[in-house]
């Protein structure tokens, strides 16, 4: 029986391995296509690399909204298949679409109205301004396709296909590659070059999506799109709230955290910026997964079968904390030379590899975090993880960043402290109750 059930486990291990890795490759080259945008700019100059840093935080914002649905589409696919209900899962894919739809052009039509105000909000330097409000313009015209692709992709990865939405995601960053170099110095462009190849390669992204959505065996379906069924809306709405809410109260945060540092001068908020989105790069083993977790869990829960629960959980912890103390070792190790990578600016390199360093050795806390967020979205808990989320990211992040440079005078590094501080908290909080969450 021991041996049966190791060769179960082993099994288990395996496809959550198999199941992650498409989905880390694929975050990897989403992360990728911004980090083409901001190196090709930052050789460029210092004001170049801030004009298009200006509305990461903001577009970090509006890519949380259609993820929420992502979730509730993968949680409630995951589940319906785990319980061999083949129409729950059609009806489901139905509703992705509709709030995929509905989802992007809300934010569509709020994106393009906020756009002039933007580069204010955020403290942008006046010489900066003009450049970052027409890239916030482009970058916002595919919205809606932006929201195609988060939501039906996730709906995808939920029937373990996640190697398709992986190669669209390939292909589109190699579209983005080639027309970044083409219009930032080819054409002369400069920022609105990097702004066009972004628009171009994102609307791809989501048209090709669509088209995989309905080809796939489990989500296509043939009745009218009108007809739709309240109590999954319902549960879509029960799951995504949550959801929305943690990624609302994160990436709001995320905005006011920035306009922060932004106050700071062009040089602090330049290497902010720039280690920010380095070290994404680095943490990106863990939302892979998360992914699979979600997914996994889903399905066992839709099985009612508490011993695969079981191994998916310990499976994915176990890698996730063996991927993220990798990448904190590397990410130590390569600080500076990724800094250099970005731009040319002796000072920026300087500080942005302090602060990298510094963030190294939180990456395992930072996987926990992350990896048991995945757990409680498979299981269909999103109320606790809300709340955690709200009191780390407002309280412990921004407050005390907040009272540090407004009344203590403090710099960068003791506001990547509070950073650090944050998501070690969170991850204590959140692990701690996850032997018990299947009960509850």
């Amino acid at each position: 029986m021991i041996q049966k059930s190791n060769i179960k486990n082993n099994h288990i291990f395996w496809s959550v391995v198999t199941v992650a890795l498409p989905t880390m490759l694929e975050q990897i080259l989403s992360v990728l296509m911004q980090y083409v945008d901001t190196a090709m700019v930052g050789h460029l100059g210092a004001n170049a690399t801030a004009a298009v840093s200006t509305s990461t935080t903001i577009t970090w914002l509006i890519g949380s909204m259609p993820y929420a649905f992502g979730v509730a589409a993968m949680t409630l696919i995951a589940q319906a298949i785990g319980s061999g209900e083949e129409n729950k899962i059609k009806q489901v894919a139905k509703q992705s679409l509709i709030f995929a739809i509905g989802v992007g052009a809300v934010l569509e039509i709020i994106c393009l109205a906020v756009t002039p105000f933007v580069a204010v909000w955020m403290g942008a330097e006046e010489a900066i301004r003009p450049a970052a409000t027409r890239y916030f313009f482009w970058i916002s015209v595919p919205v809606v396709l932006k929201s195609v692709q988060y939501i039906l992709a996730s709906a995808i990865r939920a029937t373990k296909d996640t190697k398709t939405p992986m190669v669209i995601s390939l292909l589109i960053n190699a579209v983005n590659l080639i027309l970044d170099y083409i219009f930032i110095y080819g054409f002369g462009l400069g920022v609105d070059g990097a702004a066009y190849a972004t628009c171009i390669s994102a609307s791809l992204g989501g048209i090709l999506t669509l088209f995989v959505f309905f080809r796939n065996p489990y989500l296509g379906f043939k009745d009218s799109i009108f007809k739709t069924d309240k109590d999954i809306t319902c549960k879509m709405w029960k799951l995504s709230l949550p959801v929305l809410l943690i990624n609302v109260a994160s990436t709001s945060g995320y905005v006011v955290f920035a306009g922060l540092v932004s106050h700071m001068g062009t040089i602090i908020f330049a290497a902010h910026s720039i280690a920010v989105g380095a070290e994404e790069l680095f943490y990106i083993g863990g939302y892979g997964f998360k992914s699979a977790a979600n997914t996994m869990v889903g399905i066992s829960y839709g099985e009612q079968n508490h011993d695969k629960y079981h191994a998916v959980c310990v499976s994915s912890i176990i890698c996730t904390l063996a991927v993220m103390t990798l990448s904190g070792i590397l990410l130590f190790i390569f600080a500076t030379p990724l800094m250099g990578f970005f731009t040319s600016d002796a000072n920026v390199i300087s500080l942005g590899s302090k602060v990298l360093k510094m963030v190294a050795f939180s990456e395992p806390f930072f996987g926990m975090y992350i990896i048991s967020e995945g757990i409680y979205y498979g299981l269909g808990k999103t109320k606790y993880p809300f709340v955690i989320e709200f009191a780390g990211m407002w309280l412990v992040r921004i407050l005390a960043t907040y009272v540090g440079i407004h009344f203590f005078g403090q710099g960068l590094v003791y506001v990547w402290t509070c950073m650090i501080a944050d998501n070690v908290l969170k991850a204590i909080f959140l692990t701690a109750p996850l032997g018990r969450l299947w009960k509850e």
